[in-house]
This record gives structure tokens, sequence and C-alpha cells, in this order.
């Protein structure tokens, strides 16, 4: 009897020493190993994994030191492990977004959607197609999403725009998210706090003008002021941005043609702002809109070398202005 406690003992040990050595990695090997996380993975997930690629031995104690250790976040990606790592370097590593899986992605100021879709699939990170369905259809748990008016294009001028991150493994809906996230912290507090009269919408499809049509940072709030001034006035915005939105296209100098396109987006033919943003604009663009200098300006247009605008308060002003810079030209 003595004899089959004394062996049951020492196969206890062993088995203590085995799973000992697999939860601090000793023994294993040094060779590297691809392992695919998908969003949203689990303990489980993850311990089914290990298994299969010889990393762990013990899935179920895996799970146990998992659970043991806290609530871990599986950052997908793949993941570079070896079987001589312990599991809590394997935890750590598993919840470190992989640096080789990252690509920085700039969103820059005033680029439209199809610009935006456009950097990003140059980048390899979406499928155009899933992209703009996700855009028109996706759903996403933002107050402000559940607002915009039902139009194509749902998204424009909501995917804010910054320096990115992305992981090739994240879906289209993640990007997205990850912008309207951002969009959620940079604007919706400074809106929030503005007691601003005009909807969230009005304001982001005004920015998205400001953006366009500003030349400078100093000229934002003087083009605000003319917005609102002719808005106020009855007169119509006819901003040449608006135009280039419908035709696709940055032309410098429009045509008679070009301004009598029947759209809605066309501010040349339609009483105030066109039915939805032209671009994704900017904090300051956004904050411009929210609170646009007092000003009589009801006209403005480029300088000479396009780094300001030359503002007016009559048409004869602007005429002026028109004829100095073509004159110098």
């Amino acid at each position: 009897m003595r004899k089959i406690i004394y062996g049951v003992a020492g196969i206890i040990v062993i088995l203590i020493m085995f799973v000992f050595a697999d939860v601090c990695g000793i023994g294993g090997s040094k060779k590297m190993i691809d392992i695919k996380v998908e969003n949203g993975a689990g303990a489980s997930v993850i311990a089914d994994k290990l298994k299969e690629n010889d990393i762990i031995s013990h899935k179920a104690v895996f799970k146990i030191y998992s659970r043991l250790t806290g609530k871990h976040i599986y950052q997908m990606g793949t993941h570079k492990l070896n079987s001589s790592m312990s599991y809590k370097e394997i935890i750590n590593i598993l919840q470190t977004t992989p640096e080789n899986d990252e690509v920085q992605i700039l969103i820059p100021e005033g680029y439209e959607l199809r610009q935006i879709a456009d950097v990003l699939e140059e980048n390899g990170l979406i499928n155009r197609d899933v992209f703009m369905s996700e855009v028109e259809s996706g759903d996403f748990d933002y107050e402000f999403v559940k607002q915009i008016p039902n139009r194509n294009n749902r998204l424009e001028g909501y995917l804010f725009p910054d320096t990115y991150k992305f992981s090739k493994n994240e879906t289209e809906h993640d990007i997205i998210d990850k912008m309207l996230s951002n969009f959620d912290t940079q604007v919706m507090p400074l809106y929030q706090q503005s007691g601003c009269s005009m909807s969230l919408d009005d304001i982001v499809i005004l920015a998205s003008v400001i953006e366009r049509e500003a030349a400078s940072d100093n000229d934002r709030g003087k083009v605000a002021s003319v917005f609102v001034n002719r808005i106020n006035k009855g007169m119509k915005l006819e901003s040449c941005a608006t135009v280039q939105y419908i035709l696709k296209e940055r032309k410098s100098v429009l045509s008679i043609d070009d301004t009598k396109i029947e759209s809605p987006y066309n501010t040349y033919i339609n009483d105030g702002l066109p039915i939805g943003p032209i671009a994704s604009p900017g904090i300051s663009s956004i904050n411009s809109a929210i609170y646009p200098e007092q000003t009589n300006y009801i006209y403005f247009l480029a300088s000479e070398d396009g780094t300001d605008s030359l503002f007016s308060e009559t048409f004869e002003e602007h005429l002026e202005n028109q004829k100095r810079i073509q004159g110098n030209k």
C-alpha cells in the first residue's frame, strides 16, 4: 500500500514538474512561430492555437492561469511566439499590437471619403467595396451617427482626419470605428460645451466647406463669417468647393456650366448649406464653424499666391480685389 502511495505521489510530483516547466517555458524551443489572433479571441481560442502550434502543452492550465491573472484583451494580428516563453510572456505579447502588423496612415484635413478610401486601399488595409458598404450601412454605436440624416456618403465629414496606426488584420468596420471614435473624442465635447444653436450635422457641413475654402488657419474664422453672413442675408453660398465635390475634381477655375449642375451639393443654385459635408474638417474648421468671427464680410477670394484670402463687404470691393489679382497676374 505504501508503495502505491509513493508511486502516486511520484507521478503527481512529475506532473507538477511538467506543468511548472510549461508555465515557465523551461526546456522549450527558441524557434519563433507565427500565431494569428482574430478580433475578439478569448483565452479558450488562444489556448487551442497555442497547443496546436506546440507553444504550450497544457490548454487547461493556460486557461486557468489566464483567468487567475486578470482579464486579458488579446490584440488581433500575427504574433511571434516560441515554446521557451513563459505563460506570462506569452500573454504580455498577445496583449500588445504586433509592430510588424501596423501601418501608420495620415488622413489629411480636407480629404473626401473617396480619398480616404484611396489611401487605405493603397496601403492594403481595406477592400474598397466592403469599406464603402460599411460607410453607408454599417452599425456604429455613437449617438451622433444615429442622428446623421439619410443620404449618400453617410459618414462623409465624420471620419476624423488624423495620423492613425492600423493593423492589417483590422476589418473595414474596425478602421471606420476607430476614426469615428476619434471624432467622438475630439469634436463632441467641443460642440456640446458650446451651446451652439446649429445642429451638429450643420456644423460639420459648414466646417467642411470652411476646410476646403480657407487658404490658411488665420482665414478660417473670417471665411466662416462670410458664409454665415450670406446665409443670414438670404444669399447663396456660391462655394466653388461644393461644385468641386460634385465633379470629384479640384478644378482651379469653374466653368459657367459647372456652376449650373443640378445637385443638392451645388451652392450656386441652392440656398443655404449643401445637403451634406464635402470633406473631413479638422478641429480648427469645426471650431470656426461653431465660433465664426464677427465681421460684415460677404465676399472673399484667394490672394495671388494662394496663401491667404482677400475679404470684402461689398460687391464693388470684391471686383476691385479681383481686378488687382488679375492685373498682377
